[in-house]
C-alpha cells in the first residue's frame, strides 16, 4: 500500500512540473508574440480563405426597433387609400397569424401620407423623407421581406440570430467569428443604441450574445451617455501603469491556469482583459467628435456623441474606419398601434437626415464601395387599422441595402395589393443573412459550428442568396 501511494505522489509531482513547465513555455512564448496576436481582437477568423469572391469587408446594420410601417415608409398601396375604412376582405386575413387585433373587426386602414419617386431611378418612397431621396440611387429597396415571428423580441433574436430561441450566437457573432477582426483597439461587433421616448420595447443584450460561439465575439455594447462602456475610467488613484500591471498580473495567473485545464473561456478572459485595457485609451478618443469638421456634423445633424441616433450614426462610420467588422445601431419607438400619423412623421423625421449623411459620407470616404449597411426592422405593421394605429405584420414588409456589392437604385419584390403578403421575389431573414455572408465572401453553407450533436450554422437548414439585388 506505501509502494502504491508513493507511486501516486511520483505522478501527481511529475504531473504538476509538467504543466508548470508547459505554462512557463506558454508564458515564455506569449511574451514573443505581438500584442495584437495575444489578444485576440485584431486577428482572422475561421474561414482563412474566401469561399467566394468578397464585396464587403464590414457591415453597419441598422434596427429600426418596434416594426415601422412600410405602408408609410417604402411600399406605396393605392389600394389601401381607396378602401380606406372599408372591412378587409376575409381572403387575404382568413387563418393568418395576428397579434393585437384577434377577434377584433378588420378594417383597411390607408396609408398616412403621400409617396413620390426620388432619384434618377424613381423609387418610391414617403413624401416624409427630405434627405434620404438624395442617395436613393445608391439604395435597394426591398419590399418583399417576411419573418417568422409576430412579437417583438422574438422578431428581434430571428432577425438577430436565425431562430425564435433565445441562445443562438447572432450575426455578428457569426461575422466575426468567420472573419475576425481588423481593429487593434476596439471589438469587432460594437452595439449603439437610441432613443427619443416614446413606446420603446426592452432591448437586451441577449439580441447580441456570442451563442455557444466563444464569449469574445459577442457584441460590445457602447452606451451613449456617461462613460461608453461601465467601469472605462480606472478609479481615483490608480493611473494606467498600475492598471497594466494588474492586467499583466492577471493574465500571467490565467495563462497559468490556462495550460493546467485547457480551457478556451480562459483564453478569451485574457484577450479580453487586455481588449479592455487598450479600450480605456482608444474609446475615449472615438467618442470625442470635436475633430469631425463641422460640415460633417451638420451634415448628421450631430452635436457630440450624446446617444441621439444622429451621433450614432456618424459614430458607426468611425467604428467602420477603425476596423470594426460589424456594427449594429438599435432606434426605438417605431411601435405605433395609436397615433400613427404624427408617430411616423416625428421618427422620420429623427432618422433623415443621418441615414442619409452615412450614405453619403461613407461613398465621400470612399468606403461605400466595400461596407455594406442595412436598414430593417423586425417586422412590419398591418394594413387594417388598430385604432389610429396599425398592429405587428410578419408577413410583408419593407428593408433597404446599399453599398459592399449591392445594386443601388433598384426596388426588388412586392407585397400584394394591400401590403399583406410577400407575393413577389419573396425574401426570408434566411435569405438576408445568407447574402449578406455571401457580399463577405463567406459561403453560408460552410460557416458551421459543431454544437451538442449537430452542425449549427446562421442560417440554419435554409436561406439562399438574393442574387438579382447583387451589383
Amino acid at each position: 500500500m506505501t509502494d502504491l501511494l508513493r507511486a501516486v505522489r511520483l505522478q501527481q509531482r511529475r504531473t504538476f512540473l509538467g504543466q508548470a513547465c508547459r505554462g512557463v513555455g506558454a508564458l515564455a512564448l506569449s511574451s514573443l508574440l505581438p500584442r495584437t496576436a495575444m489578444a485576440g481582437d485584431r486577428s482572422g477568423g475561421v474561414v482563412a480563405t474566401p469561399h467566394v469572391p468578397p464585396k464587403a469587408k464590414r457591415v453597419i446594420f441598422i434596427v429600426m426597433a418596434g416594426g415601422p410601417s412600410h405602408l408609410e415608409t417604402f411600399d406605396h398601396k393605392p389600394t389601401l387609400a381607396k378602401l380606406h375604412g372599408k372591412p378587409m376582405p376575409e381572403s387575404v386575413t382568413k387563418g393568418q397569424p395576428i397579434a393585437q387585433l384577434q377577434g377584433a373587426k378588420l378594417n383597411v386602414f390607408g396609408p398616412q401620407w403621400g409617396f413620390k419617386e426620388v432619384g434618377r431611378s424613381g423609387q418610391e418612397m414617403s413624401e416624409l423623407f427630405q434627405h434620404l431621396p438624395e442617395v436613393a440611387d445608391d439604395l435597394c429597396i426591398v419590399r418583399s421581406m417576411k419573418t417568422e415571428a409576430i412579437n417583438h423580441d422574438p422578431a428581434h433574436t430571428f432577425m438577430n440570430t436565425g431562430s425564435t430561441v433565445s441562445g443562438r450566437p447572432s450575426m455578428g457573432a457569426w461575422l466575426t467569428y468567420g472573419l475576425g477582426s481588423e481593429a487593434d483597439d476596439l471589438p469587432g461587433f460594437v452595439v449603439l443604441t437610441s432613443a427619443k421616448g416614446g413606446q420603446m420595447q426592452p432591448i437586451a443584450s441577449r439580441q447580441w450574445s456570442a451563442g455557444f460561439l466563444p464569449g469574445r465575439f459577442q457584441g460590445v455594447h457602447l452606451r451613449g451617455r456617461g462613460d461608453p462602456v461601465l467601469y472605462l475610467s480606472n478609479p481615483p488613484g490608480v493611473d494606467r501603469d498600475r492598471q497594466k500591471d494588474v492586467i499583466d498580473a492577471a493574465a500571467t495567473l490565467n495563462q497559468l491556469h490556462n495550460a493546467a485545464v485547457d480551457d478556451p473561456e480562459i483564453a478569451t478572459r485574457v484577450s479580453q482583459y487586455e481588449l479592455a485595457f487598450r479600450m480605456q485609451a482608444s474609446v475615449p478618443a472615438l467618442m470625442d467628435l470635436a475633430a469631425e469638421p463641422q460640415a460633417v456634423l451638420d451634415s448628421y445633424g450631430a452635436k457630440g456623441a450624446d446617444g441621439s441616433f444622429a451621433a450614432n450614426c456618424l459614430l458607426a462610420r468611425r467604428l467602420a474606419q477603425k476596423g470594426v467588422r460589424f456594427v449594429q445601431l438599435y432606434n426605438r419607438d417605431w411601435d405605433h398601434h395609436g397615433g400613427l400619423k404624427a408617430g411616423i412623421k416625428e421618427k422620420i423625421a429623427e432618422v433623415d437626415k443621418p441615414l442619409a449623411a452615412l450614405v453619403k459620407d461613407l461613398k465621400r470616404l470612399g468606403m461605400l464601395d466595400d461596407t455594406l449597411v442595412v436598414c430593417a426592422g423586425e417586422f412590419g405593421r398591418t394594413p387594417m387599422a388598430q385604432g389610429d394605429g396599425r398592429d405587428h405584420h410578419m408577413k410583408g414588409f419593407s428593408i433597404w441595402l446599399a453599398g459592399g456589392g449591392i445594386k443601388g437604385g433598384v426596388t426588388h419584390g412586392a407585397t400584394d395589393e394591400f401590403g399583406y403578403h410577400a407575393a413577389e421575389d419573396v425574401v426570408e431573414v434566411f435569405d438576408l443573412h445568407a447574402t449578406m455572408l455571401h457580399l463577405l465572401g463567406i459561403d453560408h453553407e460552410r460557416l458551421t459550428v459543431r454544437f451538442q450533436g449537430r452542425d449549427y450554422r446562421l442560417t440554419d437548414v435554409h436561406g439562399k442568396v438574393v442574387k438579382p439585388i447583387l451589383a
